[in-house]
């Protein structure tokens, strides 16, 4: 899970502290997950990439994860990808529970909305209100920033040094061509 170098300099750093006075330790691993959205649902055949924070502590404590993908869902903060999964809470963890179960219970919330114990308000008021319109909005987001096809693009215009916001923008603007963004973003420079 760790890659070799960082163990063996982390093990070099500590051998040598008396005599340098520098020290490092590993304080989290960070993951990436995917969940595919289920059939049947407005996030059918998107993809949503996962932020994993793992502490020291796991599996005593939950790992932190947060939606990297936008999602418009009622317990997924549609600014920040912050999650509103009681499992993924210190008190209702349990250190049986694996990585793997956490992203299940994800695609579970994904199907199963909880707009009662909402993270995100305005969404969560939608769901209940009007579905028909929440419903389309999610699909549109998910057509948006849930395609592979498109991560890959959003990746590509990015590896140019452009931020994820401005590659997505310049990606919408030129029909999701990846050149053509990338040189009207150097345009503007």
């Amino acid at each position: 899970m760790i890659p070799k170098r960082i163990l063996h300099d982390l093990a070099d750093v500590a051998e040598n502290y008396d005599k340098s006075g520098v020290h490092a330790e590993l304080e989290a691993v960070r993951l990436e997950g995917k969940i595919q959205g289920a059939s049947g649902t407005p996030y059918e055949n998107g993809v949503y990439k996962i932020d994993i924070t793992i502490t020291p502590k796991y599996p005593f404590e939950p790992p932190k994860m947060k939606f990297i993908t936008k999602i418009w869902h009622p317990n997924i903060s549609s600014q920040t990808g912050a999650i509103g999964l009681d499992v993924l809470k210190d008190h209702q963890w349990s250190p049986a529970l694996t990585i793997q179960q956490a992203l299940l219970s994800l695609q579970g919330l994904m199907e199963s909305p909880e707009p009662d114990d909402p993270q995100d308000a305005e969404v969560a008021k939608q769901y209940k209100t009007d579905r028909e319109g929440f419903n389309r909005k999610a699909k549109l987001w998910n057509e948006t920033y849930a395609s592979e096809g498109k991560d890959a693009a959003i990746d590509y215009v990015c590896a140019m040094g452009f931020d994820r916001q401005s590659a997505l923008k310049a990606l919408e603007d030129n029909n999701w061509d990846p050149q053509a963004a990338a040189n009207s973003l150097l345009d503007g420079i």
